[in-house]
């Protein structure tokens, strides 16, 4: 029994000894037991994820440019494509903002390049320049949703990020609102990028470059988006163990490139300096309604030019009537234009009352006074719904007919009506029957 126990001793000795040893495995060369390649290194990717996912939300999005009709706010045309024509072509209104020089082009110069490009090749066709900003701005939105997915990939699992991109396509907000050329959207769209990169426990794309530039350039574009920003930055700052580095090597010269850049644009397109006003800008924020009354003045000379030109617009491109409901001016051709304006109140009177509540408080009182004899009269009135019966002896007497009706909302309220009408001066019959 001693020895069989002294034999068992030595036993399990040897395995002990044999533990301490280094274990020799034998290579296998299977497939199963390599390590999966990088994500960057799989064929088929595209933007970091599966090529099948971003062309399936590159067109959802695509789609969802297209079947968004209706216009929004005024500023998705007033703050950057009205901007953008006049900034390529010479012509379009460009509101109390800009001629404050309130504003900066760094926005509406990505699609003045558009613009520039499409008129170069001599494709600058209404349709072109209405739909084509549209969808770059889809293309942006589309790159951000597959940036939020693969962030939320990194930071939880595919079946969060898969739940997390399905909230994102079906949102029914940000299909309003994701393929329009607003500040706001794109403001969207570079922050979510942003967040891509920005260091995060878990991700594995940080990068403070990357982010600080696309904050920076948000900021450029539309300066409330540093608000959601600040704490981020500062919490980066806080966990950043070279602090210094951070602020002395990316924080402040990429600031000032991007701020440098800005006003080297401005200076450009407003022939000036703007340094003060655009610290007015960064300090303030405005908002502005525009009226729903529109008024083409007296053509040019050459009547029977402008009279083929507008009908066009109306027929095949009825969308610029959305772009009228919105209280944008923006027709590609030099017509004269006369409009309702809600501009603040730059003077400091009391009591103060822009344009359109002046005519608001009698309409029928207004037209009268303001277009008091038949002269002054306007060939084309386009108006909303709403408005009609309200200066229907104003339309009667001056012989206006309804040439046209366009759907605007299933929800009117206040000021704006239904539908869209838009009234032509009929000169012939009323000669006929005098």
């Amino acid at each position: 029994m001693e020895q069989e126990g002294g034999n068992g001793r030595l036993f399990f000795r040897g395995l002990q000894n044999r533990s301490h040893e280094k274990m020799k495995l034998r290579k296998r060369k299977s497939t199963l037991y390599l390590s999966p390649p990088n994500s960057s290194e799989r064929s088929g990717d595209l933007l970091g994820e599966n090529i099948y996912l971003v062309l399936f939300t590159i067109a959802l999005r695509i789609c969802n440019c297209f079947l968004v009709q209706t216009s929004f706010v005024p500023d998705e045309y007033w703050q950057s494509l009205e901007v953008a024509h006049h900034m390529v072509f010479n012509y379009g209104y460009l509101t109390w903002e800009w001629t404050e020089r309130l504003r900066g082009y760094t926005y509406p110069l990505i699609f003045a390049s558009i613009y520039k490009i499409l008129h170069l090749l001599g494709k600058d066709s209404v349709q072109l320049l209405i739909w084509i900003p549209r969808l770059a701005q889809a293309l942006l939105s589309a790159v951000a949703d597959i940036r939020l997915y693969s962030l939320m990939k990194q930071l939880e699992n595919q079946q969060m990020a898969k739940w997390v991109f399905f909230c994102q396509l079906c949102s029914w907000f940000t299909w309003y609102c994701c393929t329009r050329t607003l500040t706001n959207t794109m403001e969207t769209v570079l922050t979510i990028i942003a967040l891509f990169y920005y260091p995060l426990e878990g991700s594995k794309s940080m990068n403070s470059v990357k982010y600080s530039s696309l904050v920076a350039l948000a900021f450029i574009i539309r300066p409330t988006a540093v608000i959601p920003w600040i704490p981020l930055v500062f919490r980066h700052f806080w966990q950043e163990q070279k602090k210094l580095d951070l602020i002395l090597y990316q924080f402040l010269p990429i600031g000032f490139i991007t701020l440098s850049l800005s006003l080297i644009i401005d200076r450009v397109f407003f022939g000036q300096h703007v340094e003060p006003q655009r610290i007015q800008v960064y300090l303030s924020s405005f908002t502005i309604l525009h009226g729903v009354l529109w008024v083409l003045t007296k053509p040019p000379q050459n009547v029977e030019e402008t009279s083929t030109q507008f009908p066009v617009f109306i027929k095949y491109a009825p969308r610029l009537l959305y772009w009228f409901s919105s209280s944008t001016s923006h027709v590609h051709y030099p017509l004269p234009m006369r409009f309702l304006q809600c501009p603040p109140d730059l003077t400091g009177k009391s009591q103060y009352l822009d344009e359109a509540d002046i005519f608001y408080l009698n309409p029928l009182n207004w037209l009268y006074r303001e277009f008091h004899n038949d002269s002054t009269l306007p060939t084309h009135l386009i108006i909303f719904s709403i408005l009609e019966e309200e200066i229907s002896a104003f339309l009667i007497s001056s012989s206006y007919e309804r040439t046209a009706v366009f759907f605007h909302t299933h929800l009117p309220e206040g000021r704006t009506g239904s539908h869209i009408y838009v009234y032509e001066r009929k000169l012939k019959r009323k000669l006929n029957r005098s």
